[in-house]
C-alpha cells in the first residue's frame, strides 16, 4: 500500500512562507508610515496663510483711471502667460458680503471644523445614486486650494481636506473667510472682493448693494463660465445671485422690501470696469516700475494717485502725433515728450513714443533713451563758468575763426566778438567749446555728473571740450530734470511721480545769480538774433526760456523751455539713430514745444506779455553795446546804435564805448586788438592802435596757445587740418609760417594756411621774410 502524502502543514516549505508573508506586512507598514509621515510634512507645508502680494489701481491726479499694476503669472498649461490682480485684504468684512458669500459657497461655515461631512456624504451619495456631481468644498478647502492649485484627483481632494482642517484648526474660522475674500477669483483676473469691487464698480467693498454683492459671490464657483463682462456669463451670474437672495431671505437676513429692490437691481446691473489708457502705455510701465520698488520698500498704498494729469496727457500725445505726421517726410520716425510742473518738479504728462503698438520701435520709451542732446548741454556750461569767475556777463567771448581750432557753428558762420548773453542765446560753439577748455574738461564732466546727466565711467577727455556741443550721450528725462535746476534758482531736485509725495531731497547745483543769468540769456528774443528771428517757434506771448540742440547730421532734435508754471522736454529723431532732412531742434522740437507751452498757458499769440523772469539779486540792468560790450553812450551822444541790456554788479560794469574822431573823415571805434581783424573784415570803422612793439606787429590767432585738439583718424586727410592764420601790423606782403622750428609755407597774412594734422606736441611761430620780426612761440598737442 502507498504511503499517504503528507500532510500540508507539515510541509518543509511552510515556514518559508510565512516568514515571506511577515516581510511583505513589515514592509508595506513601514510604506504607510512613511508616506503617512510624507504626508503629514506635505500639509505641514501648506497649512499656511500665503497670498500675493496685493496689486494697484492707479489714478491720475485727478482721480481719473489709468491702470491697474498686476503681476504676472505663469501656468503649467499651454496658455502660459497671464496677469492676476487685485489680493486686496479685507480687514472686518461687512456682514453683507459675508451673508452672501456663505449662502452660497458654505452654509455650514460655523458648524465645521473646515470639513464638512454632511456636504461629503451627500456628495458621494449624489455620484454612486444619480451618477451627478454635488459640490462639498468648504471655504477653508477652497482656501487650501487657491493657496496651492493642484489637478483634481482623489490625492488632490484628500489633501485640501486636510490642509483645510489644519488651516481652521491653527487659524480659525474668521481668518479663513478673510483669507477666502482676499483669494477668490472674481473674474478677468481680479481676485478678492475689495479689488473686485473697485474693478467692477469703482466703489470700496463696504458700500457695494446687495444686488452688486450678490452678483460677484456667484462669480468665484465659475468665472470663466460666469464672466460679468460677457453677456451670456452675466446672464449666468445674475441667475445665481438671485438663488442667492432668495438664500437670504429664507434665512431672515433681509426684509422682503429689500429683497424686491435687489431682485431689480440685480436684473439692472451692468458692471463697466474702466479700460486701460492707449495713450499712457509708457507710463504705465513706468508706473508698474516705481510701484514694484516701493513694495519693496513696504509701502501699502493700493489707490495711488499719479502726478499725470490724463486730460493733458491725450492732448500732448495728439499734438506730438499731428507733427510728427508733418515731418514724416523729413525723415523724422519717433517723438517723445515730457511735461514738468516748475516749482513741485511733478511730471504732469510723459510720452514715451508716437505710439506704443506701432512700428518704428514705438514700445521703446524715448524719454529714456541715450541719445546726443547736441547743444542742450551749453547752458550748463556757461553756469559753471559764472559760478567759477571764468566769465562775467559783460566780457567779450570770441566767435572768430581764429581760434576755433577746426569747430564749426550750424551754420557755417562766425558771428565775432560777442557778449556771453548773445553767444548761449545764439547757440555759438566756438565761444562754448572755449569755455568748457578755460574751466576744465575734468571739472566740467564732474559738473554735469553732479547734475545727473550722465552716470559714464569713462575719463573726460574720451568726450573731450566737444561735450558741450553733442558728443555726451543723455536722455530727455535727465536733461529736463537737470534743466529744472536752471528753472528753480540753481536748485536741483528729483521728480515727482505721485501725489501727495514727500517733498524730494534737493541739492544746489548752482549759484541763484548764475540760474537766473542763465534763464535771462535764454529768454531775451532779442539776445537770439541774428541766429533765430524774431517772433518765431522760439518766442511766446509770455516768458519763456528755451534752448534747442540739434546733434550732428540731424540725427535729433530737442528742445528744453520753461515758464515760470512749467518745464517741458520735446525730442524728435529716428529709432535707428538715421539723419532726417535738416529737422533742428529749433525748426522742429521747438514748434512742438511751442504748441504744447501755448495750451497749457491758454494764451492766445497776439497776447504778449512783456513781463520776465525775476533778475538775479544784487544786479542793475546796464545798456551795452552789441560790438565790444561797452557800456553804450546813448544815442543822444552818438553811441552804438544796437544795444543789449544786461544785468550787473557794480564792479562788473565797463567803461563807455570810445570813439575816436578822424580828421576830415568819419568817426572810428577804438577796440581791442584780438577783435580787429574780424571787425575791419565786418566792415567796422576801425581806430589805428598806433605803433606797435616789434613782437606786437606779428601774432597768430588760430591756433591758440596750449590748445588741445583731437584728430579723428577716419577724417579724409582734407579734412583733417587746421588753419593757421595771422595778423601782421603794419601790413606785410608776405610772412613765413614755421612749425617745429622749420619753416612750412610762405604765404599773404590775410589769407589762412592750412597744416594737417599730425599726432604730438607742436609749436608755430611767424617771422617776416628778410628781416627781423618774430610772433610769440603756440604750442599745441594733437591727439
Amino acid at each position: 500500500m502507498a504511503p499517504a502524502p503528507a500532510d500540508a502543514s507539515s510541509s518543509p516549505d511552510r515556514p518559508q512562507g510565512r516568514r515571506w508573508r511577515r516581510s511583505v506586512a513589515i514592509a508595506a507598514g513601514v510604506a504607510l508610515i512613511a508616506q503617512a509621515g510624507l504626508f503629514g510634512q506635505h500639509i505641514e507645508r501648506r497649512a499656511n496663510l500665503i497670498a500675493p502680494p496685493p496689486t494697484r489701481i492707479l489714478y491720475d491726479r485727478h482721480g481719473a483711471f489709468i491702470a491697474q499694476i498686476g503681476e504676472e503669472s505663469v501656468s503649467g498649461n499651454a496658455a502660459g502667460r497671464h496677469i492676476d490682480y487685485g489680493f486686496w485684504p479685507l480687514e472686518n468684512p461687512p456682514d453683507r458680503i459675508v451673508r452672501a458669500t456663505l449662502a452660497l459657497e458654505d452654509r455650514r461655515f460655523a458648524q465645521h471644523p473646515g470639513v464638512d461631512p454632511i456636504a461629503v456624504l451627500r456628495a458621494l451619495w449624489r455620484r454612486f445614486e444619480k451618477g451627478d456631481r454635488s459640490g462639498a468644498s468648504t471655504i477653508a478647502m477652497q482656501v487650501a486650494r487657491m493657496q496651492e492649485p493642484a489637478p483634481r484627483t482623489l490625492y488632490s481632494k484628500v489633501s485640501e481636506a486636510a490642509t483645510a482642517l489644519a488651516l481652521t484648526l491653527r487659524y480659525g474660522r474668521e481668518a479663513m473667510l478673510a483669507q477666502y475674500l482676499r483669494l477668490a477669483p472674481y473674474g478677468n483676473g481680479s481676485h478678492g472682493i475689495a479689488h473686485a469691487a473697485r474693478f467692477y464698480f469703482d466703489k470700496p467693498a463696504q458700500d457695494l448693494s446687495w444686488a452688486e454683492i450678490a452678483l460677484l459671490s456667484s462669480v468665484p464657483q465659475s468665472p470663466t463660465r460666469l464672466n460679468p463682462l460677457r453677456p451670456l456669463g452675466l446672464a449666468r451670474a445674475i441667475r445665481r445671485g438671485q438663488r442667492a437672495l432668495d438664500e437670504l431671505g429664507r434665512q431672515g437676513v433681509i426684509s422682503s422690501a429689500e429683497l424686491s429692490l435687489a431682485h431689480r437691481q440685480l436684473a439692472a446691473l451692468e458692471p463697466q470696469p474702466a479700460p486701460r489708457r492707449p495713450d499712457a502705455l509708457h507710463v504705465v510701465l513706468r508706473y508698474e516700475n516705481l510701484l514694484k520698488r516701493e513694495a519693496s520698500a513696504g509701502s501699502a498704498e493700493l489707490r495711488p494717485r499719479a502726478t499725470i494729469d490724463l486730460d493733458l496727457q491725450r492732448r500732448v500725445t495728439a499734438l506730438a502725433r499731428r507733427y510728427l505726421a508733418i515731418w514724416r517726410s523729413q525723415g523724422a520716425g519717433q517723438v517723445a515728450v515730457m511735461v514738468v510742473e516748475r516749482e513741485t518738479g511733478a511730471v504732469v504728462a510723459a510720452l514715451g513714443s508716437n505710439d506704443y503698438g506701432g512700428g518704428d520701435a514705438g514700445a521703446l520709451d524715448f524719454t529714456k533713451a541715450q541719445r546726443s542732446p547736441g547743444s542742450a548741454l551749453k547752458p550748463f556750461i556757461y553756469a559753471l563758468a559764472l559760478d567759477r569767475g571764468v566769465i562775467r556777463p559783460s566780457d567779450i567771448l570770441a566767435d572768430l575763426p581764429e581760434g576755433a581750432s577746426g569747430i564749426n557753428n550750424a551754420d557755417g558762420h562766425f558771428l565775432g566778438p560777442m557778449l556771453p548773453r548773445q553767444a548761449l542765446a545764439n547757440s555759438r560753439n566756438v565761444p562754448a567749446i572755449n569755455l568748457i577748455r578755460s574751466i576744465g574738461l575734468e571739472t566740467s564732466f564732474r559738473f554735469l555728473r553732479g547734475l545727473g546727466l550722465h552716470d559714464v565711467d569713462a575719463p573726460a577727455d574720451s568726450f573731450g571740450a566737444s561735450m558741450a556741443i553733442g558728443s555726451l550721450p543723455t536722455t530727455l528725462e535727465r536733461l529736463v530734470h537737470a534743466y529744472g535746476a536752471l528753472a528753480n534758482d540753481g536748485v536741483l531736485r528729483d521728480l515727482v511721480w505721485f501725489e501727495g509725495s514727500q517733498t524730494p531731497p534737493s541739492t544746489r547745483a548752482m549759484s541763484m545769480d548764475a540760474a537766473r543769468l542763465v534763464t535771462s540769456f535764454l529768454s531775451d528774443p532779442n539776445a537770439r538774433l541774428p541766429s533765430f528771428p524774431r517772433y518765431g517757434p522760439l518766442e511766446y506771448p509770455f516768458p519763456v526760456a528755451i534752448k534747442t540742440g540739434t546733434s550732428q547730421g540731424y540725427r535729433d532734435a530737442v528742445t528744453i523751455a520753461w515758464s515760470p508754471q512749467y518745464l517741458i522736454g520735446v525730442w524728435l529723431g529716428r529709432a535707428d539713430a538715421g539723419t532726417m532732412t535738416r529737422l533742428s531742434g529749433a525748426s522742429s522740437a521747438a514748434r512742438l514745444a511751442h504748441a504744447i507751452l501755448l495750451q497749457l498757458h491758454k494764451t492766445r499769440a497776439g497776447d504778449l506779455d512783456d513781463s520776465g523772469f525775476a533778475p538775479p539779486p544784487g544786479r542793475a540792468p546796464v545798456e551795452l553795446c552789441l560790438f565790444g560790450g561797452r557800456r553804450s553812450l546813448g544815442a543822444a551822444r552818438g553811441g552804438c546804435g544796437q544795444t543789449l541790456t544786461e544785468w550787473l554788479r557794480p564792479e562788473e560794469i565797463p567803461p563807455e564805448e570810445e570813439i575816436v574822431e578822424s580828421p576830415g573823415g568819419p568817426s572810428r571805434l577804438r577796440i581791442p586788438a584780438s577783435q580787429r581783424a574780424w571787425a575791419l573784415a565786418a566792415g567796422y570803422r576801425v581806430a589805428d592802435e598806433g605803433p606797435m612793439g616789434e613782437e606786437g606787429r606779428l601774432s597768430i590767432v588760430s591756433p591758440e596757445n596750449n590748445s588741445r585738439i583731437w584728430r579723428n583718424p577716419d577724417a579724409p586727410a582734407a579734412l583733417s587740418r587746421i588753419a593757421l592764420k595771422a595778423v601782421v601790423e603794419p601790413r606785410s606782403a608776405e610772412v613765413v609760417w614755421y612749425v617745429d622750428g622749420e619753416p612750412f609755407a610762405t604765404a599773404d597774412p590775410d589769407k589762412p594756411v592750412f597744416w594737417p594734422l599730425q599726432k604730438g606736441a607742436h609749436q608755430f611761430q611767424l617771422r617776416l621774410p628778410l628781416q627781423p620780426g618774430r610772433s610769440k612761440t603756440v604750442r599745441i598737442t594733437v591727439e
